[in-house]
């Protein structure tokens, strides 16, 4: 039997009622049932986003509705649902949603894991306004955004990702909270973003060492921070991905994050001292350019298994996306041919299913 509250019956038929398709979708996405949404209404959705004739700005106003709920299911599905069209939803969608004042107004006093998740999600609609790009979509790759920047860009765009991440890993989730359906579906949502947000930091940090022996002195002071700050992130990401291999993902799967060697930093810190007229020790330019060949390299390495990682969490979200549609296809094939059957055995038709 479905799970789906009186509330929730009444609101999804006064949406069928006004003809309104997204509205109902929304409805039946954020229902309060203690499940993540159901994979039919989000694909229904992401499917909207690429129609022509829906109205983006009114989806995302139904979804800002929801988060006004009294109901903290109501309002964590309403996040996991606003999360996953800006994950698979097309441009005009990311738009629309970091449009928006906050993605939780209310959320905010009703639950750790809301404030904790909205808080993410609110800073990803920053992101997004402040770069105008989303760095889990963006290219990557030798040729791509991040290895290809400016130093002045770079150096700008860096602590954005930083404050990014550092939203997302104050999730903390350990694995007993991770039962709760709804708490575990934002979980792997996150997940799959940290795997994508770190590997476009990990590339603007290659970029970055590669430039630095090149910048001036103020480039340099702020680049080093970044760096410190990065090696810091890399600890703190490791300890999310263990938390993840306790809930289903498979340790082998877990992207092995490679530090650069620390005599790296000792070189960064020693050239800056040596622009601001400090004495250290002298390290000698083939030293210097051994140990950066060697921390690109380290680092390309933690890149190449990011992407591995995300390469596997995508085939397998397409390998359900392929089963949830010969669901849909084999539903409807027995929904035609049953009734058939019946009126041709005298049999009078009974119609149960619904829409959504």
């Amino acid at each position: 039997m479905s799970g789906q509250s009186l509330t929730d019956r009444i609101a999804a038929a006064q949406h069928s009622m006004t003809g309104s398709a997204i509205s109902k979708a929304v409805c039946k996405a954020t229902t309060h049932e203690v499940s993540g949404p159901k994979k039919k209404h989000l694909d229904y959705l992401i499917h909207c986003t690429n129609e022509l004739n829906v109205s983006i700005p009114h989806l995302a106003d139904t979804l800002l509705e929801r988060t006004t709920s009294n109901s903290w299911i109501v309002v964590f599905k309403a996040l996991i649902t606003t999360h996953h069209l800006m994950m698979y939803g097309n441009e005009v969608t990311d738009q629309s949603l970091t449009a928006a004042p906050s993605l939780c107004p209310t959320g905010y006093n009703m639950s750790t894991f809301i404030r904790r998740y909205s808080r993410y999600l609110n800073e990803k609609a920053m992101s997004y306004r402040l770069a105008a790009v989303d760095f889990t979509k963006m290219k990557r790759g030798a040729d791509g955004v991040m290895r290809t920047m400016n130093t002045e860009k770079l150096i700008k765009t860096l602590p954005i990702i930083q404050n990014q991440l550092d939203a997302l890993l104050d999730f903390q989730p350990n694995s007993n909270e991770l039962t709760n359906g709804v708490i575990n579906t934002a979980f792997m949502l996150l997940f799959k973003d940290s795997i994508r947000l770190f590997a476009a930091y990990n590339e603007g940090v290659i970029n970055m060492l590669e430039k630095y022996f090149d910048m001036k002195k103020n480039q340099c002071k702020e680049a080093l921070e970044i760096y410190k700050t990065f090696l810091n992130r890399m600890t703190k990401l490791s300890e999310f991905l263990k938390v993840a291999e306790r809930v289903g993902i498979d340790q082998g799967d877990s992207p092995d994050l490679t530090q650069a060697p620390s005599s790296l930093l000792e070189a960064l810190e020693q050239h800056l001292a040596s622009l601001e007229g400090r004495k250290l020790k002298d390290l000698s330019t083939a030293s210097r350019s051994s140990t950066l060949s060697s921390a690109v390299s380290s680092l390309s390495s933690t890149g190449i298994s990011l992407s591995r990682m995300e390469d596997k969490t995508e085939d397998n979200r397409l390998q359900q996306h392929k089963v949830s549609h010969l669901h849909i296809l084999w539903t409807g094939l027995y929904s035609l041919c049953i009734p058939h059957a019946r009126t041709i055995a005298g049999i009078q038709p009974q119609y149960d299913c619904q829409c959504f």
